[in-house]
């Protein structure tokens, strides 16, 4: 798959650094994308189905819901993506990630149904990124806040890495709040 370089600092803003710190510098942001769908997928079909409605905490998302939303988080970023790689630097309006997961009824789906779009979006973004021009992966665009003032600048290679980056963080969540127990009840490996 294509090389993409790792941005710098100035090319996302500040608080993706969360995201972007979990990611090798080593240019397989296609390639890790790919291997860590596959990841995430065992790793979630080896739970207990208990566990994909859990909530650790009132008003927090069930694993179905994170999937989704790494779903929605995805498809919007790799729009975003885009726009900006075909020279398009309108600013571009957040979304509101509680509202999305609320009405995206994941609980109510099938982990298949969800894998399988998940699949098709992952696709879609590592082709979308395939197949840009090479020039593109600097160019840039602003969201939009709430109020409507404009923030947060990114280069379409910015949003390959937080989309890559967005996904990881919410797999160690995963791993760390809602699967503690399963994890530290395994037989250490040999």
């Amino acid at each position: 798959m294509r090389a993409i370089k790792k941005p710098v600092e100035g090319e996302y803003p500040a608080y993706s650094s969360i995201y972007l710190d979990l990611l090798a510098d080593d240019d397989n942001i296609l390639e890790h994308l790919w291997k860590n769908f596959l990841e995430i997928k065992k790793f979630i079909y080896d739970l207990p189905k208990e566990k994909l409605i859990y909530r650790y905490a009132d008003n927090k998302w069930t694993i179905k819901e994170i999937l989704v939303h790494i779903i929605d988080d995805e498809r919007i970023f790799a729009y975003r993506a885009l726009r900006y790689a075909r020279n398009d630097d309108t600013p571009l309006h957040g979304f509101d990630q509680d509202s999305y997961a609320k009405y995206s009824e994941a609980n109510e789906r099938s982990l298949e149904s969800i894998f399988e779009e998940y699949e098709w979006v992952r696709k879609s973004t590592i082709a979308l990124f395939q197949h840009l021009p090479e020039d593109s992966f600097m160019r840039s665009g602003c969201g939009v806040d709430f109020d409507g003032t404009v923030m947060n600048r990114r280069t379409v290679r910015g949003l390959a890495y937080h989309i890559a980056g967005h996904e990881l963080r919410h797999f160690n969540i995963i791993k760390e709040r809602y699967c503690q127990d399963l994890l530290t009840s395994q037989p250490a490996q040999s």
